[in-house]
This record gives C-alpha cells, sequence and structure tokens, in this order.
C-alpha cells in the first residue's frame, strides 16, 4: 500500500512538472512584436552596431584636441668618454682639467601639438561619421521593422498551424463515429465490407493530416518561442481577436511612412560625399601649433631644467599633388555606386509596395469566395448525407462531400490569416509596420 502511494505521488509530481513546462501563454501580435525587437539576437545586434558607431564619432571628434605626451627615460653609462667645452680653461698656468665622468642620463619631457590647419580633414571626417551613426540608427529601425514582419509570418503560421489541429481534430471525431456506424452496418449486412474499409482508409488519412498538423504547431511554437526568448516550453495561444482589433483600428487611418532602409541609404550617400572633401585635403598643407618642456641630468656633467619651447609646424607632402587624384576620383566613385544603391533601393521599394498592395486586395476577394465555398460544401455534404441515407448515393460521394467540406473549412480558416499576413506585409513594404501596432521605436 505504501509503494502504491509512493508512484502515485510520484506521478502526480511529473505531471505537474510537465504542466508547468508547457506553459500555456496569450498573446497578441503587437505583445509578441514589441518583445522580439527588444529581445531577439537581431534587435541586439543592430543596437551594438549603432552603439559602436556612436563610439567612431567620439573617437573621430577627439582628433580636434591637442595631444599630449609625456616620456621620461633613465640610462645607465658605461666608460662614457666625454668632451666639452664646458671643460676649457684660458689659464694656461693652470692644471689640467680632470676628465668628465657620466655614469647615468636622466631625460624628462612633455610635448604637446594642437592641430590648426588640415584641409579640413578633421571637420569633413567628422560630418562623415556622424552621418555614418545616422545611417546605422536608421537601419537599426530598419531590422525592427524587419523582425516585426517576421514576427507576423511566424503568428500567421502558427495561427494556421493550430486551426489546421482543431478542424482536423474535429473531422476525425466524424471519422471514428463513421467507422463505428459502417462496423456495425457491415456485421448486420447492411453495407458492403467495402465501404466500411473505404470509410476506415478516410479515419486513417485524417489521423495522418493530424498528426502532421501537430508537429507544424510544434516547429511553428518553438520558432517563435525562440525568437522571442520566451521560456522553453512555453505553448503560444494566439489572441485573434485581438489581431482583428488592431487592424480594425488602424486601417482608413491614412497613415504614411517612409522606408528606413531608404533613409539609411541616403545618408551612407552623404556619408561617401564627405569621403571626397576628406581625399581632397591631401592637397593642402597641414599647419599645428606645438610646445613642450625638457629637463635633462647627465651625471656630474649637465643639468637642464625649465626648458621650454613653443612653435608652430608647418608639413606638406608635395608628392600628393600627383598621388592624391587617385584617391579623390576613389571617394568620387564611391558615392557613384551608393547613388545608383539609392536609385535600386527606391524602384525596389516602389514594386514591393505595389506587389504587397496587389496581394492584400487578393486575399480579401479570396476571402469572400472561401466563406461562399464553405456555405457551399456544407450544404453540399447535407444533401449527399441525405441522398445516403435514403440509399440515393454512394459511400464514395459521401467521403468525398466530407472531404470537400473539411478542405473548404481549412482554406477559410488559412485565408483569415492570409489576410491579417499580407496587411502587414503591405504596412512594412510602406515602412508603417511598427508605427500601425502602436510600438514606439527608440
Amino acid at each position: 500500500m505504501q509503494i502504491n502511494k509512493i508512484v502515485i505521488l510520484a506521478l502526480l509530481f511529473l505531471g505537474l512538472t510537465k504542466m508547468e513546462a508547457q506553459q500555456k501563454k496569450l498573446m497578441t501580435l503587437k505583445e509578441a512584436v514589441a518583445l522580439a525587437v527588444t529581445n531577439s539576437d537581431a534587435a541586439s545586434l543592430a543596437k551594438a552596431k549603432v552603439e559602436a558607431s556612436k563610439l567612431e564619432v567620439d573617437i573621430t571628434k577627439n582628433t580636434r584636441y591637442p595631444s599630449v605626451k609625456a616620456t621620461g627615460q633613465y640610462l645607465k653609462l658605461s666608460s662614457a668618454h666625454i668632451d666639452s667645452n664646458l671643460q676649457t680653461n684660458t689659464d694656461p698656468n693652470a692644471a689640467p682639467a680632470k676628465p668628465l665622468k657620466a655614469d647615468q642620463l636622466m631625460l624628462g619631457q612633455v610635448n604637446a601639438s594642437m592641430p590648426i590647419f588640415s584641409g579640413f580633414k578633421i571637420s569633413n571626417s567628422i560630418k562623415e561619421s556622424e552621418s555614418r551613426y545616422k545611417s546605422e540608427t536608421f537601419a537599426e529601425k530598419h531590422s525592427k521593422e524587419q523582425i516585426g514582419l517576421e514576427v507576423v509570418e511566424m503568428f500567421a503560421n502558427l495561427y494556421k498551424a493550430q486551426q489546421m489541429v482543431d478542424l482536423i481534430e474535429d473531422n476525425l471525431k466524424s471519422a471514428d463515429q463513421r467507422v463505428k456506424d459502417f462496423t456495425a452496418m457491415e456485421e448486420n449486412g447492411l453495407i458492403a465490407r467495402n465501404d466500411l474499409l473505404k470509410s476506415q482508409l478516410q479515419q486513417s488519412n485524417v489521423q495522418l493530416s493530424l498528426d502532421n498538423a501537430k508537429k507544424n504547431t510544434a516547429i511553428s511554437n518553438y520558432r517563435l518561442v525562440t525568437l522571442l526568448k520566451l521560456p522553453e516550453g512555453t505553448q503560444v495561444e494566439i489572441d485573434i481577436e485581438a489581431v482583428k482589433r488592431d487592424m480594425a483600428s488602424n486601417q482608413g487611418n491614412g497613415a504614411t511612412g517612409e522606408r528606413n532602409d531608404l533613409k539609411a541609404m541616403e545618408l551612407k550617400k552623404l556619408a561617401a560625399e564627405s569621403g571626397i572633401k576628406i581625399a581632397k585635403s591631401g592637397y593642402y598643407p597641414s599647419l599645428s601649433l606645438s610646445g613642450g618642456y625638457i629637463a635633462l641630468d647627465l651625471n656630474n656633467v649637465l643639468t637642464v631644467t625649465n626648458a621650454m619651447n613653443i612653435g608652430v609646424g608647418v608639413s606638406y607632402d608635395i608628392s600628393n599633388i600627383f598621388k592624391n587624384g587617385k584617391n579623390v576620383k576613389l571617394a568620387e566613385s564611391r558615392v557613384k555606386q551608393t547613388e545608383i544603391a539609392v536609385s535600386q533601393l527606391n524602384d525596389q521599394i516602389k514594386e514591393e509596395v505595389f506587389m504587397a498592395n496587389e496581394n492584400y486586395t487578393l486575399s480579401l476577394k479570396q476571402s469572400l469566395v472561401y466563406e461562399k465555398a464553405v456555405e457551399q460544401a456544407t450544404e453540399n455534404y447535407r444533401i449527399v448525407k441525405d441522398k445516403y441515407d435514403n440509399s440515393l448515393s454512394d459511400t464514395n460521394d459521401l467521403l468525398e462531400a466530407d472531404y470537400q467540406q473539411l478542405q473548404s473549412k481549412i482554406n477559410q480558416a488559412l485565408s483569415k490569416a492570409d489576410v491579417a499576413q499580407k496587411y502587414y506585409e503591405l504596412q512594412f513594404a510602406t515602412g508603417t509596420l511598427t508605427s500601425s501596432l502602436n510600438i514606439t521605436q527608440k
């Protein structure tokens, strides 16, 4: 008896553990997109690129400030021979001076250099880095739009798979009941065994379809949970009514947007134009202000302190008159490349918007057709079933009508998901996906 209690408790514990591991979570599309643009690896990577680009701006700005270097040296000398005018004695009767012996040298320096003019290279380098930073910020926003679209596709796939499971499970119940009825009828000699085998074959096919639908549901759920960084084993339940409300509230509001990837590309072009000015700075001389302090102690020979210096330095690479033209042409070539890329992206966006709009319009039309198809298939099955009960149609007609009814319901369910998916694909194409879900991009 004691062993039985332990077994029961163990089974209860395992059951509770499994329920906790497969925690169900009701989720709206808005919540899923908000989680993805915050928690996903792709969002984190885009944010890291923006932060790195901001640091590059700060590093470039540091070139405007003075460069200050301090150095110190201590050298041990061995058997150094030193001749110095300091040893010269004008008195011919004086005894000759002893040789100077220096066994160590200490030297300290502080040097400062301040750029004054470098052919506008510093200011244009800052403008270039700032343009690249702004480009990365818009690239991050576009990355979040792409993540949002990925969530929409996963949401639609999961909803389709879940609807397939529900519909096929209902159909399997009908198929199971039909097999039971046909078995009893076959035993009483009311139908041929062949009819029973046909119903059993359909039952097997429905079971296979259900197993496949459950597999697709598990895969779609796992991908979504992984993207959103939810606890492993979480079962996402889609709040389809919230999705419908969000779509209804956003439709007809006239919201327009601009693609962030286009903005990012235009800023890259601006950065490339700054690159031309940077290349042209090679034609100019560099001017800098410098100053420093030196302290020196050559043991037993010389001590120098408070040796201050200040001056202006000019540097000019004369060979750049001939060589720098290639750098300028390279920078101009990069600008040309970005101009072509901007033009290509503009055409691509126009094409994406057109196709997304056509696909959304088609999904709306198809949804209406599938709704009528469900009514027609349901009525057709009712008529065929009535005829079958009155021996006016055979088993093939009944099973075919049942399959058509199931398929029409599946098509209707999938079309509803397609309408939502195509709608948000249109929002992505116009650059308003996250804003249509009232998700503010920071």
